[in-house]
């Protein structure tokens, strides 16, 4: 579909296209003790599955679309809305295309859609830049190819994190799988580095430790943070089915992930304050500054820069040779 659709115009069906060649990654496999590969294989490409994207993408659209109230865009309230927000066909009205087009569009159906019409919905809904590239990523499905996550670290990567001797650095993938890390990092975590491998994910910690044992201090922005992030990351895997499986898993086990993902937030990854509580050392005000890998797309190298002399000097305890930590407090099942 190109240009601004009629009100009565058809949708006209894409032919569903099935992805093949797909190579499931098991994260059992990642450990900080693992050898490099010098022989690592061409990193496989999966291509996102389009039902899965149009559902995602009309998800998207209808709870951006209940957040704006027809005062914000100089239509009368009424005294019967039943919907939340504006109305499908308010929407359309507004965007300069059809009801009846919008409608599939957000019920996820095979329809074809253009960068012009996108740009028209995204301002009737007022989404951000961020936002909109989401929504392109969504819609846009014909050829872009997603680049699957390499999970090995390469040789280089291990010296650089091990030379960040006085501060904290890990590598993790889009999913917050812990790849590898260092020792200081470990000792800030050491909770989340004893779980087993196919549990060391920095999401999982989050949202599955319990409150007197989650390092997070200020848990609650923490969530909005990391879940807007790795929403942008699923729109360009969707289908993938790790990654089917594993928001799957998160959304049964924890309803405060289930209730901030079903939000639909999106985040760019940047550097950010963070706060953390440690059991021998207490609270470490830190920024986290992460760097993409060139060398090892979708792998994510972030390091932990203190902001205060008091957290310069609680890492340094940390970092001492001879620090024995506490005891940790064991909760089944975690």
């Amino acid at each position: 579909m190109t240009g601004s659709p009629r009100t009565d115009a058809v949708p006209h069906a894409v032919p569903e296209q099935h992805d093949r060649n797909r190579i499931a990654f098991d994260p059992s496999t990642a450990d900080r003790s693992d050898p490099p590969n010098p022989e690592r294989a061409t990193p496989q490409y999966v291509r996102p599955a389009r039902a899965a994207s149009r559902a995602e993408l009309g998800a998207f659209l209808r709870s951006r679309r209940e957040r704006i109230t027809p005062e914000q865009v100089g239509l009368p309230v009424g005294r019967r809305r039943r919907t939340p927000g504006l109305r499908r066909e308010e929407v359309a009205q507004l965007s300069g295309v059809g009801v009846t087009w919008y409608t599939w569009l957000e019920q996820g159906r095979p329809i074809n859609v253009s960068a012009q019409v996108i740009a028209g919905i995204a301002r009737t809904l007022r989404l951000d830049g961020v936002e909109l590239e989401h929504v392109k990523r969504l819609a846009c499905v014909p050829s872009t190819a997603t680049l699957r996550t390499e999970n090995a670290v390469d040789a280089d990567t291990r010296i650089l994190l091990d030379d960040f001797a006085t501060l904290p650095a890990v590598v993790m993938n889009g999913r917050y799988d812990v790849l590898a890390y260092n020792e200081l990092y470990a000792r800030v975590f050491p909770a989340l580095v004893a779980c087993p491998r196919g549990r060391r994910n920095l999401i999982w910690e989050l949202f599955t430790r319990p409150a007197c044992c989650n390092p997070f201090h200020e848990w609650f922005q923490e969530c909005q943070g990391v879940v807007g992030v790795l929403r942008g990351t699923y729109a360009r895997n969707i289908g993938d089915p790790v990654w089917v499986a594993f928001i799957d898993e998160l959304i049964e086990v924890s309803p405060e992930f289930a209730k901030a993902w079903a939000a639909h937030p999106i985040s760019l990854t940047r550097t950010r304050v963070k706060f953390f509580r440690h059991l021998d050392v207490g609270v470490l005000h830190v920024r986290a500054i992460p760097t993409d890998l060139v060398s090892s797309p979708g792998q994510r190298l972030t390091v932990y820069v203190p902001q205060d002399e008091e957290t310069r000097t609680r890492l340094a305890r940390l970092a001492e040779p001879d620090f024995v930590p506490s005891a940790p407090h064991v909760h089944a099942g975690l």
